[in-house]
């Protein structure tokens, strides 16, 4: 045994700060006004937004007006031609924001079309060029007929039994937490089984069949549009949801793969579990709501207080203090973990 002066000369042990990763989530996440409260009060992420809706041209400013407008929107936030470039709006300039307080994530992880805001994030693609992809997405997704998705309170191999031809599994998100996908008709027809043998069924906010056999038109048309787009590997460690995994160069510079993530499966779950089996890590919701943080916080890592799961915006539509609010008990978070955050911080 060491003697008491020597004991007391030695250094205590510093936890080095844990790394962030960036988790984006996709639709069904948005609401009214989601955000709001940060545009025009935070800079970075209002800069970032207002980026991308300039690249959607003059459609960018009806979808401005009809997320911050006073009067009804004129498009519906849950249809596509609305939720999908506002949440990649809103999650890419959440992302900027962070990246604005000097944070640089060891990773990311994008949940649906969530994913193509990690690509731009991660170098994949250029900005204007993950815009025109959204694009692309939105105007081959209005074609296809309507239908939605469902949230199911139970694990994805006690589903087979509602699977139709019409009807797949979309999402497995976690344990107990799988979404399934498919015209508005077989859809309800599943729904209404699942309630009648006393499942918890919920509809998640969405107007097209995504993640479902009905998508495959859409999927064929952006194939072809995604040909011409320049695509590198990712420059940040950048998991993905369809294959569960890290992602590959190979996949990263396929047009087919951005294209068939439209009808595939999400396996959130399973690319969450090899993101955290290499390090212990702060996982940073960088969307609204707080879906993603829920379903990380199932993950075992998580419950031991090995790593932890933080939401930049409220859990449910709340006010623009509130946004704030949360923004800032964030960014409290990284600091007390250890991370040295520069003064945009402060703006929240």
């Amino acid at each position: 045994m060491l003697p008491a002066t020597a004991r007391d000369r030695t250094p205590p042990k510093i936890r080095k700060p844990r790394p962030v990763a960036l988790l984006l989530p996709g639709q069904g996440a948005q609401h009214p006004g989601m955000a709001a409260g940060l545009y025009r009060h935070e800079p970075e992420f209002t800069a970032a937004v207002d980026d991308v809706l300039d690249h959607f041209g003059d459609e960018g400013a009806r979808i401005r007006a009809d997320w911050l407008g006073e009067a009804p929107p004129l498009v519906p936030l849950d249809d596509v031609r609305r939720a999908q470039p506002l949440l990649f709006a809103v999650d890419y300039g959440l992302a900027r924001m962070v990246l604005g307080w000097g944070v640089r994530p060891a990773a990311l992880l994008g949940h649906s079309a969530g994913e193509l805001v990690a690509a731009a994030l991660a170098g994949v693609v250029s900005l204007s060029d993950a815009v025109a992809m959204v694009r692309e997405r939105v105007r081959a997704a209005v074609r296809i007929p309507a239908g939605g998705m469902l949230a199911v309170g139970l694990a994805a191999g006690h589903l087979a039994p509602y699977l139709t031809a019409d009807v797949a599994i979309a999402a497995v998100n976690a344990n107990q937490q799988t979404m399934l996908a498919g015209s508005s008709a077989p859809l309800a027809a599943v729904a209404e089984r699942l309630r009648h043998d006393g499942h918890v069924v919920l509809s998640v906010p969405a107007t097209s069949p995504f993640h479902s056999p009905a998508m495959a038109p859409a999927a064929d048309a952006v194939a072809a549009a995604y040909r011409t787009v320049s695509l590198s590997p990712p420059a940040t460690a950048l998991y993905s949801g369809y294959t569960g995994s890290l992602m590959t160069p190979e996949d990263a510079c396929s047009p087919r793969f951005w294209a068939r993530q439209i009808t595939d499966t999400v396996f959130f779950a399973d690319a969450l579990d090899a993101m955290l089996a290499v390090e212990d890590m702060v996982l940073m919701e960088t969307g609204p709501r707080q879906t993603l943080t829920a379903f990380a916080r199932r993950h075992r890592a998580v419950r031991l207080g090995a790593s932890a799961a933080v939401p930049l915006l409220p859990a449910r539509p709340s006010t623009p203090g509130a946004d704030r609010a949360t923004a800032r008990r964030a960014a409290e978070t990284l600091t007390e973990e250890g991370h040295r955050l520069t003064r945009a911080a402060a703006h929240l």
